[in-house]
């Protein structure tokens, strides 16, 4: 019996030191880590914080793809009450991680401090150096952070999320459709009361209207055309002129959203929506649309060109500097005629010119869903300022300034038949219809325009198709001496098929080595990716021969 009560006695002495131990272990020896892990978790990617919500491309039969999402990462953070020396520490760690040593040692010195952040993505270096120190009191854990698996692809829409460097900063999407977004894609974060625990709520999916194939043709043709000119920058636009659908929208140079920080911050703006410009030569679609819509003029209206047009003292030239003699308002669009397109303007009148231009567009903002659109400039036709000279140069898209999209959304109303959409990129926005332009008779006779330009160049042609489209080589302003400079940019804006357009392409490229005009440029980078659309949706000829007339 003693021995019996002896035994019992000693097992749960036994017992009792075990979990005095464990507890030892937990509590002392490694509630640094448990304390620090815990908040951590809370902090970074637990029961608060609520997971992003994804971003989607798609593609013409709607599949989802994946360009932004949530993976895990490894996270390197500190526990001061642990670290023995924080000076020390910081001796070891400001080389590893490249922090100022004075900030750190005075973080890793305050002993009430249980959670410091120190890596938000360490390297495969970073981490092995610091698996070598070995410092009690700093740890490597996993947390959720941001991944974008089509890595530059699209990066100027999507943007990307900045990393929280203060403790209790929220991720916060910059750029793009992360910033436009941002609310609804992070979703609502948990809360702690006593010991009550309220959880995140997850952000929302976002599906955009960006098709992933044409995206990805869209970025390489863009690149090849810069690299085979030299030139500074290029940027293209597709849109779906019935519903105002943004098929694909991308400028190069871009950045890799992995790895934002080793990009220049003027890669993160998207140029198409960011950068305004003197769109040159596309300009005298508009001009003759609010021409023949207003009743001024008829696309076989001559006028007689003697090359040359001068007003306030200035004169006007054709590009060439070339006289053409008669010639009707579809010569003016098929030779790119400057005095024909000023022509145009004054049979009008100065405001029902100005007054169209607000019709197209160029006074507002298209209302995209995407961060810091601006808007174009018509200035020089307003006020005392507001010039003949000033009228004639807007007429063929010079001295004033618009946006790649603002004059992709203007050229997209002809091709839907006299009405302007809204353009839109995230799918649950829906098509919303701005207003009616100019009238459905007008804009096809002004398609019909471009479709006989595009002919007699022969350039953007494609067999079995009538394709509307239209040049601009505008020079760049000399804004420190006025004037212009000897540099240019190229544009090409066009839709097709013309009778039932499919979509609308803007390429533009800026700067190309020596200078050269359009028609070398973009508009074999226009008809490239034409092809590739054409071919990809499937179009019918509209051509019923099949053949180019």
């Amino acid at each position: 019996m003693g021995f019996r009560f002896a035994a019992v006695i000693l097992f749960f002495t036994l017992l009792y030191t075990s979990l005095v131990s464990m507890l030892y272990n937990l509590q002392i020896v490694n509630g640094g880590l448990y304390a620090a892990k815990a908040a951590s978790q809370l902090k970074l990617a637990g029961l608060l914080e609520p997971v992003r919500g994804n971003i989607y491309f798609t593609d013409k039969r709607g599949s989802l793809i994946l360009a932004a999402m949530n993976k895990p990462f490894p996270f390197v953070f500190a526990a001061p009450k642990d670290i023995e020396d924080g000076k020390e520490a910081a001796e070891i760690l400001a080389p590893i991680i490249g922090k100022p040593k004075e900030l750190l040692a005075k973080a890793l010195s305050d002993k009430s401090d249980i959670y410091e952040p120190l890596i938000a993505r360490p390297s495969e270096a970073q981490l092995s150096a610091l698996k070598e120190a070995n410092i009690n009191g700093v740890y490597v854990d996993e947390h959720q952070s941001r991944f974008y698996p089509l890595n530059s692809l699209g990066s100027q829409v999507i943007g990307f999320v900045s990393t929280a460097d203060a403790k209790d900063a929220r991720p916060v999407g910059q750029y793009g459709i992360e910033r436009f977004y941002n609310d609804e894609l992070f979703g609502k974060e948990g809360s702690v009361t006593g010991d009550s625990i309220v959880r995140s709520q997850p952000g929302d999916n976002i599906k955009l209207t960006i098709d992933r194939n044409i995206q990805d043709r869209g970025e390489e043709i863009i690149k090849n055309l810069i690299a085979e000119y030299r030139a500074e920058s290029g940027s293209f636009i597709v849109e779906d002129p019935k519903t105002g659908k943004i098929l694909a929208m991308g400028g190069y140079p871009s950045f890799d959203p992995n790895n934002y920080s080793a990009a220049s911050i003027k890669n993160f703006l998207n140029p198409n929506l960011q950068e305004v410009y003197e769109p040159g030569s596309v300009f005298k679609v508009l001009t003759m649309a609010a021409g023949i819509d207003s009743d001024s003029i008829t696309p076989d209206t001559t006028y007689y060109d003697s090359g040359s047009l001068t007003l306030n003292g200035r004169t006007v030239r054709n590009w060439d500097l070339k006289s053409y003699g008669t010639v009707t308002m579809t010569g003016v669009i098929e030779r790119s005629l400057n005095t024909g397109a000023a022509f145009a303007e004054r049979k009008m009148g100065h405001q029902i010119f100005r007054d169209y231009l607000g019709r197209f567009g160029f006074k507002e903002l298209t209302g995209i869903d995407l961060p810091g659109e601006r808007m174009g400039s018509l200035a020089p036709l307003e006020g005392k300022n507001a010039r003949d000279i000033n009228f004639a140069t807007a007429s063929y898209g010079q001295g004033i300034s618009v946006t790649p999209l603002q004059l992709i959304n203007a050229v997209s109303a002809i091709a839907n038949h006299g009405i302007m959409m809204r353009p839109f990129i995230n799918e649950a926005a829906g098509t919303k219809t701005l207003r009616r332009v100019i009238s459905e008779a007008a804009a096809s006779k002004v398609a019909k325009m471009m479709v006989s330009a595009v002919d007699k160049a022969t350039i953007a042609k494609i067999n079995g198709y009538e394709v509307a489209g239209k040049t601009g080589t505008a020079f760049i302003p000399n804004f420190g001496h006025g004037g212009y400079t000897d540099q240019v940019i190229n544009t090409y804006v066009g839709f097709a098929p013309a009778t039932d357009p499919a979509f609308t392409i803007l390429i533009k490229l800026v700067k190309p080595e020596g200078a050269p005009l359009a028609g070398l440029t973009v508009v074999p980078a226009f008809r490239e990716l034409a092809e590739f659309l054409l071919n990809y949706f499937n179009s019918s000829p509209d051509r019923a021969d099949g053949l180019n007339r």
